[in-house]
């Protein structure tokens, strides 16, 4: 039996099994993935802190409450602030799904890697590759005053 839905699919009704065949999927969503970085956002932590490594391994990933800068969208270099474990920690973008500039990989996660207050990371590993851009971004923002963001291209094992 043979029911016609206007403009979504045709599904068959099996009687024997009481199942439906067909795609539901395929028209139902009109709108693409959003790629970029907002509130709420999931992230990946690529560094080896302890808070990190815990809610890695418990399947709960940080969520970014927000981004420290004017349009609120987070690309990489920027900081941000996540709640990991019911903690609020502060974080640097090394890689973004989004599309990225020319010469700029463009990553399958979005990669954080976790930071205290002044700039300091709490890992002392970075396990993934990160974009060399990354060092010249991260320089223009260290300050003599402010957050030093040279210990993190320190700890970091590989460059792309």
């Amino acid at each position: 039996m043979e029911l016609m839905y206007p403009a979504i699919v045709v599904v068959s009704l099996s009687e024997a099994s009481g199942t439906f065949l067909g795609q539901f999927e395929r028209g139902l969503h009109s709108t693409a993935t959003c790629n970029h970085i907002i509130k709420l956002t999931r992230l990946r932590v690529v560094d080896n802190s302890d808070i990190g490594k815990q809610a890695m391994a418990e399947g709960k990933p940080p969520r970014c409450i927000h981004v420290y800068n004017k349009k609120g969208i987070g690309k990489i270099g920027d900081k941000i602030l996540v709640a990991i474990k019911g903690e609020k920690k502060k974080g640097i973008i090394v890689g973004a799904k989004q599309n990225q500039k020319t010469l700029v990989p463009k990553f399958d996660t979005n990669n954080l890697v976790l930071i205290d207050d002044n700039g300091t990371p709490l890992g002392t590993r970075i396990h993934v590759p990160i974009p060399t851009v990354l060092r010249t971004i991260l320089k223009e923002k260290t300050r003599a005053k402010g957050a030093d963001y040279t210990k993190l291209l320190a700890i970091a094992t590989k460059f792309i």
